[in-house]
């Protein structure tokens, strides 16, 4: 597996986790907790984008990771 997989394959976990509280966040009755699932979901997509970023970089300085 290579590095761009493995980051390709965090993303997609990340992606996960996000949507998952995110539907807690709406499922949940009371208030403060859909709020704290609301925020983790709001931090999770800044790891996301920090992520993606950083994938974008190594594809670029190392060309043989790019997506084939």
């Amino acid at each position: 597996m290579t590095v761009a997989s493995k980051v390709e394959s965090a993303l997609v976990s990340l992606k996960a986790i996000e949507a998952s509280l995110l539907s807690l966040s709406l499922k949940t009755k009371e208030q403060e907790a859909s709020e704290a699932f609301r925020q983790a979901a709001l931090k999770t997509r800044t790891v996301v984008d920090e992520v993606q970023k950083r994938k974008q970089e190594i594809e670029f300085q190392e060309p043989q990771y790019e997506p084939q």
